[in-house]
């Protein structure tokens, strides 16, 4: 898996990069308990608040938890139950801080609780949190977007990546007047029923093959391949001759850990789908302003038909769109007869937080500056791994990274399913002791944002450098 050729430079913004939290908190009175896992490394953390919170959770929510993945279910133990947050900083009930390199799973491109950004919600607030109607603030955000991203000349604004999605594959069978459609081993595109074949993120988690409660019916037109296979597309297509949809892909995966796509698969499905007038939909709900301003299709200079977006364009609160050629979207509801609705959909919040956000990454030196924390990052920790003897790898692009507890390389899911795993277990217990927050699963991508520094970036390898010799 390589790393991103981006050329590292300094930042030259004029804003502040380091993030002191606006009080220093201090630990709460509690006993200090040994973590509850067979993963454990011989450290002991502060949790006694969580453990309560999350046990009276477990009676009132589903696994004690709203996303499947904040159950810690693969890295055993419970989770952590958190306070607040703010820049690269994160700080739980029972007061203990870490560096955080999940950033809200890729929103927090500028930091947690920007002072600008909170700012200008509470001017917004002032005049509402939701209209159901129309406001001006949707045209500004719809204006940045569409001169972002390559592919996109209209944009639909709705609530989530899953949301998005959605909208994206009735949109793609309704333009083309068929039915079935390709996805990839290990990519997720949420949880709608057609996608939850063979899926990534909290699925791949959870060893979760499929669902129940998805008939079939609904996953009978979904066609799978292995990321990065050439020949099985190849064969789907010849199989299925006029019959496909619609390729959607996350154009580097991150639900299923940081995954590249080889240099000639993008070029080869944006050709096969042309040939076969089938829509190439790229899954930029990650990817989408983190990797370029552009996405990955500007990165890569591969423009797909339609494009999913979410996390970066709601600056952190709950949003999602897609958008693609004018032809296309003229087909939704009320331009065309593709319906598709959704009352908090352009809400005035998530469009200021989203506008003011993208502002700010736009300025020059944003994703020279996000490589260089990132790529001293990962090299930092692959390499302290293996001068501990483990087997390891891994790599990144501008703000984006991921390692696996394998020699690799990885190419697809079934490469990173031989990753160990319960190693992972300990190296992420041993980090939260130290206090780094990594993502709760060997299965997801890492974030880094603005709010990072290079202190933050010694202090995070100095760590794995201890963690790695108690495991």
């Amino acid at each position: 898996m390589a790393v991103s050729a981006i050329t590292g430079a300094r930042l030259t913004l004029g804003m502040p990069l380091s993030s002191p939290a606006l009080t220093r908190r201090t630990t709460s009175p509690s006993l200090v308990m040994a973590v509850s896992t067979d993963h454990k490394v011989d450290n002991k953390l502060t949790l006694t608040k969580s453990e309560e919170a999350f046990a009276a959770a477990k009676e009132l929510l589903p696994g004690g938890v709203n996303s499947p993945v904040r159950a810690f279910k693969s890295v055993g133990g419970q989770p952590i139950v958190i306070d607040s947050v703010k820049g690269c900083r994160m700080w739980d009930i029972d007061g203990n801080e870490y560096i955080d390199y999940v950033g809200s799973w890729g929103p927090a491109i500028i930091g947690h609780a920007d002072d600008q950004v909170l700012a200008a919600l509470g001017e917004t607030m002032k005049k509402g949190t939701s209209f159901g109607a129309p406001c001006l603030l949707e045209n500004t955000l719809a204006e940045l977007v569409i001169d972002a991203v390559p592919s996109i000349e209209m944009v639909r604004f709705v609530n989530s990546g899953t949301e998005a999605c959605m909208g994206a594959l009735r949109l793609a069978r309704a333009y083309t007047g068929q039915e079935k459609i390709i996805k990839f081993e290990g990519c997720y595109h949420g949880h709608a029923d057609p996608f939850l074949v063979k899926a990534g993120s909290g699925v791949a988690t959870l060893g979760l093959p499929d669902s129940p409660g998805v008939p079939k019916a609904a996953t009978y037109e979904t066609l799978t391949a292995p990321y990065n296979d050439i020949l099985a597309v190849e064969k789907l297509f010849e199989n299925n001759k006029g019959e496909i949809a619609a390729v959607f892909l996350e154009p580097v995966v991150g639900n299923a850990g940081f995954i590249v796509p080889t240099p000639e698969f993008l070029n080869f499905l944006r050709k096969i789908t042309k040939e076969n007038n089938t829509l190439l939909v790229f899954d930029e709900v990650m990817t989408g302003f983190r990797l370029s301003y552009g996405g990955a299709q500007e990165y890569f200079g591969i423009t797909p038909d339609l494009t999913t977006l979410g996390k970066i364009i709601g600056g952190g609160l709950p949003v999602g769109a897609y958008g693609g050629r004018r032809d296309i979207m003229e087909m939704v509801a009320p331009a065309g007869p593709m319906y598709q609705a959704g009352t908090l959909s352009g809400n005035p919040l998530a469009m200021t937080a989203g506008i003011h956000t993208l502002q700010r990454i736009k300025e020059p030196g944003t994703y020279e500056y996000l490589d260089k924390v990132t790529g001293e990052l990962v090299q930092g920790i692959i390499e302290a791994g293996k001068r501990a003897g483990h087997a390891i790898c891994g790599g990144h692009i501008s703000g984006m990274f991921g390692f696996f507890f394998t020699e690799g390389p990885v190419y697809n899911f079934a490469d990173a399913k031989k990753s160990d795993t319960a190693k992972f277990a300990r190296f992420f217990w041993g980090m939260l002791a130290e206090g780094v927050y990594l993502a709760p699963s060997q299965f997801e991508a890492g974030f880094t944002s603005l709010a990072h520094t290079s202190d933050d970036i010694k202090k995070t390898i100095a760590a794995a450098e201890k963690v790695f010799r108690e495991i």
